[in-house]
């Protein structure tokens, strides 16, 4: 299992190593012990979410103020453009954002941990991801940021989606401006 850094200090990049020969492929989606190892903290993982998207569907950018939660994103069917943001106020990176290209076949999955923002914009006609998450779902602590806010400045690859437009939920059409969120102290 590969570990990398992103350009945000505590959200990593991880490739497995995959196993292939002509009867298919076998790889460890997680191991508890080389993930403490190269991201350097114990996590305890209490929740398993699988999201399904059609092409150009954009979802988030999606975190909770109380309980929030840590994710270790993987897509296991398509293609997704991932993104984490750093909502916590004292950090170096404060509101700077990550992106990576996740896909069933690179296999890369993305640590978004707790204090972040997450969302995904769908580039394949169907796009299934799975994460785990650190801490449950709390409706009451959901909070949405606009995945366009031009303070924050995302690079979505929107040229992707020939023309489609962005599919966006009723409560991500509501995202609050990054300038006014609740963010993490």
């Amino acid at each position: 299992m590969n570990i990398t850094q992103t350009s945000l200090r505590e959200v990593f990049l991880i490739e497995p190593n995959v196993f292939s020969d002509e009867r298919g492929l076998f790889f460890e989606s997680f191991n508890h012990n080389r993930f403490r190892e190269g991201v350097g903290r114990d996590v305890n993982f209490v929740q398993d979410n699988h999201s399904k998207s059609v092409r150009g569907v954009l979802r988030g950018l999606h975190y909770q103020v109380h309980q929030p939660q840590g994710k270790l994103v993987r897509v296991v069917v398509g293609v997704v453009y991932d993104v984490a943001v750093d909502l916590r106020r004292k950090s170096p990176s404060f509101g700077a954002w990550v992106g990576a290209r996740l896909s069933a076949e690179n296999k890369r999955m993305l640590w978004v941990p707790e204090g972040f923002a997450h969302g995904f914009l769908a580039l394949s006609e169907s796009a299934e991801l799975i994460y785990k998450t650190t801490d449950y779902y709390a409706p009451e602590a959901e909070r949405c940021i606009a995945w366009n806010d031009p303070e924050l400045a995302i690079n979505w690859p929107l040229r992707e989606l020939a023309e489609r437009p962005v599919l966006l939920s009723a409560r991500d059409q509501q995202g609050m401006p990054f300038a006014g969120a609740d963010i993490f102290s």
